[in-house]
C-alpha cells in the first residue's frame, strides 16, 4: 500500500477543489495590482512570466501555522526537503530547495534582504511565528529574476507582510500539541481610519521542550505597522522581531546512539566532581534582532509608479557552552600556579557574542503600459558585525579580568546592486522577458577569530547578472517558456575560515516550462539545467557549532524534471501532489583521502536526492470543513561528495493530517475555527539531515596515513500533533 501511494504522488498531478481552482485562475488573469503589493514588485514574477515559482497566500499557510517555522510550512512545495534541529519543526529550521543548502538560498521581506550579511544564511528562529503576518509569500526555483541582497543559487523566497486592512478585527490563537510545544498569540487592526489610516499588529509567544532531549525553544515576537493609504499612496512603517532563547542540538548523533537512544542530545554534557554525568543547564543560544522598516509606494498614474524602502536591523546575543579541561593558552591566559603544581587546563563555561548593524536603501520605478512592463531598481546595504567572546565562569580564574575578551574580530560588508528588468509583449502569443544586473560586493574582516586565529580578509567582488526569456501563450489553456540566467555568489566567512583562497561560484540556468490551467485542472512541468563552476557545496562536515562546511567542486550540474498539478476530482474530493526527479553531480570530486589527492570521478553532489515527491489528499465536505493527508517522499542521498556508502541517508515517506473548521458566527466574535495536525501519523523513524566527517589517522601506521570515516545524525520526530484555536473579533 505504502508503494502505491507513493507512486500516486510520483504520477505528478496534484487535484484542487473547484472552486479554489477557478479563484487561483481568475486572480492570475485579472487582478489588479495593489499598492501593497509593489512592496514586492521588484522581486516578484507574474504567472506568464519564465520564471519558475510557486506562490503561497495567508489563507494557505494558515491551514497549518500552528507554531511551526516557515522551512516546514514550505515543506510540500516543489523540491523543497526540510529539517529540523529539535526535530519537531520549531526552534532551528532549514530549508534545502533543488538540493541546494540555506545559504544559496536568497529571502527578502518587503524586498529587504533578510539573508544575514556574513554567514548568507537564514535564521527563521529570529522571527518566531512571522508566518501569522505574512500576506503571501513567492518561491522562486533557480536563479529566479534579480533580487536584492546576496544572489540566489538554488531558489529564492520573498515575503510580503500584512496587507492594510480596510475592516478593523482582532483575533485570538493558541495552540498545544506534542513535546510541551505551545504557541499563543494576538493580532489587531483598528482598519483604516478616515479611509487613510491603518495601525495593526501581532505579539507571540511559542514554546517548546521539542524531540530531541533539551532542544527546548522560547520565542517571543512582535510586528507592528502603521499605514497612510490612498488612491495613489502608501506608507508603511513597520517595526518587527523576536528574541529566542534555544537549547543547543547541533551535535547530531552517530549510529548506534541512533539505533538505541534517538533523542539524546550531548549538548551540555560534562562530569562533576563526583564522576556523574550531568548536563549544563544554560547550553543556550540567546539572540534578539529588531528590524525597522519604513516604505513610500507612489503611483502617478496608470503608467508609472515608484518605491523606496529604508532598512535597520539591529541584532545582538550570544551562546553559551559548558567546556571541560580547555587550556588556558588557548584563551590567552597564564597557568595557574597552586602550591608547587603549574595547572594548565580549566573548566569554564563562555559565550561567543555577535552585535550587529544592517541598513539597507531601495529604490525602484517601474513604467507600464498594454505592452511594455519595466522596473528599474537599486540597493544598497551595510552591514557592521562584532564577533566577540567572554568567559563568565572558570573553575580556575588565572590572570583574567571580568569581562575580558579572549577573541574580539570586526567584519563590514557593502552590497550595491542596479538593475533594470521588462517584459515586452510581443503580440497576443509571444513576449519577451529581458533582465540585467551589476552587483558590487565589498567585504572586510579584522581581528581574531574564535581561536584566536587572525581572520584578515579584503574581497571585492563584481557580479554581472544577465538573464533572458520567452513566453509563447499556445492558446487560452496553455503557455510554454524558456529562460537562461546567469548568477554569480560570493563566499560567507565561514568559507574563509575554512579555505583562504575559497572561490566565488558561478551558475548558469536553463529552464523550460509549460503551465497548463483551465476549470477543472492545472499542470505545471518544468525541466532545468543548472551548470556550475566552482559551486559551494556543502562538504558533509560541519563546524564546532554546527554550521555546515563549504567547498568549491570545480564543474557541476544539476538537471531535473519538476512537474506541479492541480485537478479536481469532484467537488469534495483533490489531491494536491508534486514531484521533481533530478541528478545532481560533480563532473570530478578531488579529495585528500589516505594521505593524498585521490580523484572520485563523476560523482553525486551532497545533500541532493535524485526524488523529491509531495501530495495532499483533500477532502471539503462542506466550505467551513478541510481534512488533509499530506505526504513528503524524498529519495536517498549522500552527506558528502564521494558517495561513500557510510555516508548515505536513507530514503523516507511520511505523512501528516490536518483538519480546519470554521464556526461562524453573528454575536461577539466573527468565527472561530480549530486546527488540528498530526504530524507523521505512522511514526516513521527517519533522518532528514546529518554530517559526515574524515580524518587522517596518523597515529596507527605513521608510513600509512589512514582517512577515518564519520557521521553524525539529526533524528526527525516520530507522531506528534498540534492542536489550536483562533477566535476572531
Amino acid at each position: 500500500m505504502k508503494n502505491i501511494y507513493i507512486l500516486m504522488c510520483c504520477l505528478g498531478f496534484t487535484f484542487q477543489v473547484l472552486g479554489q481552482n477557478e479563484k487561483q485562475q481568475d486572480s492570475s488573469v485579472v487582478a489588479t495590482e495593489t499598492l501593497d503589493e509593489v512592496l514586492v514588485n521588484a522581486v516578484r514574477v507574474n504567472a506568464t512570466s519564465p520564471i519558475t515559482h510557486s506562490n503561497i497566500d495567508n489563507e494557505e499557510l494558515q491551514k497549518r501555522n500552528l507554531g511551526q517555522d516557515i522551512p516546514v510550512l514550505l515543506n510540500y512545495l516543489p523540491s523543497v526537503v526540510t529539517t529540523s534541529d529539535a526535530g519537531a519543526g520549531i526552534g532551528y529550521t532549514g530549508i534545502r530547495v533543488r538540493g541546494v543548502s540555506a545559504q544559496s538560498t536568497n529571502i527578502t521581506i518587503n524586498g529587504i534582504p533578510y539573508n544575514d550579511a556574513e554567514s548568507l544564511g537564514t535564521f527563521w528562529v529570529n522571527l518566531g511565528d512571522i508566518a501569522s503576518s505574512v500576506e503571501s509569500l513567492q518561491l522562486q526555483r533557480g536563479i529566479g529574476t534579480s533580487t536584492n541582497g546576496s544572489g540566489a543559487f538554488g531558489a529564492s523566497i520573498n515575503v510580503l507582510t500584512d496587507a492594510v486592512s480596510k475592516e478593523a478585527f482582532g483575533e485570538i490563537s493558541n495552540s498545544f500539541g506534542s513535546f510541551n510545544s505551545r504557541k499563543h498569540n494576538v493580532k489587531f487592526s483598528t482598519g483604516t481610519i478616515n479611509d487613510h489610516i491603518e495601525i495593526a499588529g501581532r505579539l507571540s509567544a511559542i514554546k517548546s521542550d521539542g524531540y530531541i532531549d533539551r532542544a527546548s525553544t522560547d520565542l517571543k515576537s512582535y510586528f507592528l505597522q502603521a499605514s497612510y493609504v490612498d488612491d495613489n499612496t502608501l506608507i508603511k512603517a513597520i517595526t518587527f522581531g523576536g528574541h529566542e532563547v534555544t537549547y543547543q542540538a547541533w551535535n547530531g548523533i552517530d549510529k548506534e546512539t541512533l539505533d538505541n537512544d534517538r533523542t539524546f542530545n550531548s549538548a551540555g554534557i560534562y562530569i562533576d566532581a563526583d564522576g556523574n554525568v550531568q548536563f549544563y543547564d544554560n547550553e543556550v543560544d540567546n539572540y534578539t534582532q529588531d528590524h525597522y522598516q519604513l516604505h513610500w509606494n507612489e503611483r502617478y498614474n496608470n503608467n508609472w509608479s515608484t518605491n523606496v524602502g529604508l532598512n535597520y536591523t539591529y541584532g545582538r546575543g550570544y551562546f553559551e557552552q559548558y567546556k571541560e579541561d580547555e587550556s588556558f593558552a588557548d584563551y590567552g591566559l597564564e597557568d595557574v600556579a597552586i602550591g608547587a603544581e603549574s595547572v594548565s587546563e580549566t573548566d569554564l563555561i563562555r559565550r561567543r557574542w555577535l552585535d550587529n548593524d544592517f541598513y539597507v536603501v531601495n529604490a525602484n520605478v517601474n513604467y507600464k503600459d498594454e505592452h511594455l512592463n519595466a522596473i528599474l531598481g537599486t540597493s544598497y546595504s551595510f552591514y557592521d558585525g562584532d564577533h566577540f567572546g567572554e568567559i563568565i565562569w572558570a573553575q580556575y580564574a588565572s590572570d583574567s579580568e571580568i569581562r575580558d575578551r579572549y577573541f574580539e574580530g570586526n567584519g563590514k560588508k557593502k552590497d550595491f546592486s542596479v538593475f533594470s528588468k521588462a517584459t515586452y509583449k510581443l503580440n497576443a502569443n509571444w513576449s519577451l522577458f529581458g533582465d540585467v544586473q551589476l552587483r558590487f560586493v565589498d567585504y572586510k574582516t579584522t581581528g581574531i577569530n574564535s581561536d584566536r586565529v587572525p581572520l584578515e580578509i579584503d574581497e571585492n567582488y563584481t557580479f554581472f547578472n544577465p538573464k533572458a526569456g520567452v513566453t509563447y501563450k499556445v492558446n487560452a489553456n496553455n503557455n510554454m517558456y524558456f529562460s537562461y540566467a546567469r548568477a554569480n555568489r560570493e563566499p560567507n566567512r565561514d568559507d574563509f575560515q575554512s579555505n583562504p583562497d575559497i572561490k566565488p561560484e558561478q551558475l548558469n540556468d536553463f529552464e523550460l516550462g509549460w503551465r497548463h490551467e483551465n476549470k477543472t485542472y492545472r499542470l505545471n512541468a518544468n525541466v532545468y539545467y543548472m551548470q556550475y563552476n566552482e559551486q559551494l557545496v556543502l562538504s558533509g562536515n560541519i563546524d564546532d557549532v554546527g554550521n555546515p562546511i563549504r567547498t568549491n567542486s570545480g564543474e557541476s550540474y544539476r538537471l531535473g524534471l519538476e512537474i506541479e498539478a492541480a485537478i479536481a476530482l469532484s467537488k469534495t474530493f483533490s489531491i494536491q501532489p508534486t514531484i521533481t526527479l533530478s541528478t545532481n553531480k560533480n563532473k570530478e570530486a578531488i579529495v585528500a583521502f589516505d594521505g593524498e589527492l585521490q580523484n572520485f570521478g563523476k560523482t553525486n553532489i551532497s545533500f541532493s536526492p535524485d526524488v523529491v515527491a509531495g501530495n495532499a489528499l483533500v477532502c471539503q465536505p462542506f466550505k467551513a470543513l478541510q481534512l488533509s493527508l499530506l505526504s513528503k517522499y524524498v529519495g536517498e542521498q549522500y552527506m558528502g561528495n564521494t558517495d561513500s556508502k557510510l555516508s548515505k541517508l536513507d530514503s523516507y515517506f511520511v505523512n501528516d493530517f490536518n483538519i480546519v473548521y470554521e464556526i461562524k458566527m453573528d454575536r461577539i466574535f466573527k468565527s472561530i475555527t480549530l486546527t488540528g495536525l498530526v504530524n507523521n501519523i505512522f511514526g516513521e523513524k527517519y533522518v532528514s539531515n546529518g554530517y559526515y566527517y574524515t580524518y587522517d589517522d596518523t597515529w596507527s601506521n605513521p608510513d600509512a596515513v589512514t582517512t577515518i570515516e564519520g557521521v553524525g545524525y539529526y533524528p526527525q520526530a516520530t507522531r506528534n500533533f498540534l492542536v489550536g484555536a483562533t477566535i476572531k473579533f
